[in-house]
């Protein structure tokens, strides 16, 4: 599908009727963020749930931005901004609070990695209960040990102002693979943008550690 790219200012002007910081602050990293999703977009949605979404902004913005008709977020801690006009829920971490196949497509943008290991299967098994469609999945890829030093410390640069979870376990390429597959997935497009951060601190933060994809449901799911 043909997409526009969005831009920072506009997307500011979004995160900025919700959250004070981003009257002054250019999200440009949320922006870049976007635009990768964008860039694997299947198709119009009707109804799309974003798991795990913090304060809401993000998929305030994803409601504004993208083909999409309806929006709902939930998360295990209400932090909801209350100046949200999507539907956001609390919800036990295990159970989706909603019946099989409610929403067209699924997001989980920087979350997975916050999952402890052992529960990853069983959350990607019940999105996909609840979901008929593709699951968009924004997050982070490792090669070692190196890049999840880099990782925690880049989380902690980014979750602390908003209250976030700290704790993350980081996957590698096969890693992804493998969860994927054990939650009846396939990968079906995955992308890296070379546009989150420049100069010194890309060399600190090497662009390859972000990445994007698209799942579909396997034949057997």
């Amino acid at each position: 599908m043909t997409h526009h790219p969005i831009d920072s200012g506009v997307l500011q002007e979004i995160l900025s009727r919700h959250l004070a910081l981003y009257r002054t602050k250019v999200p440009h990293y949320q922006a870049t963020m976007l635009n990768s999703l964008y860039s694997i977009w299947d198709k119009h949605h009707g109804r799309l749930l974003d798991v795990g979404g913090g304060t809401g902004v993000i998929a305030q913005a994803i409601a504004e931005l993208f083909p999409v008709n309806d929006v709902v977020t939930v998360d295990l801690v209400d932090r909801f901004c209350p100046s949200l006009s999507i539907t956001a829920r609390q919800y036990d971490g295990t159970t989706l609070p909603f019946a099989n196949g409610s929403f067209q497509a699924a997001t989980l943008n920087n979350v997975l990695h916050h999952v402890p290991v052992a529960a990853r299967v069983g959350l990607l098994r019940e999105i996909g209960r609840v979901v008929e469609g593709p699951l968009y999945i924004k997050d982070h890829e490792s090669e070692g040990l190196r890049d999840n030093m880099r990782l925690i410390a880049m989380d902690a640069i980014g979750n602390i102002p908003f209250g976030g979870m700290l704790w993350a376990s980081y996957l590698t390429r096969m890693g992804w693979e493998r969860l994927a597959n054990a939650s009846g997935y396939r990968i079906a497009a995955r992308v890296t943008q070379s546009h989150y951060r420049s100069g010194a601190y890309a060399l600190l933060f090497p662009n390859r550690l972000e990445i994007t994809m698209r799942l579909e449901k396997a034949h057997n799911f």
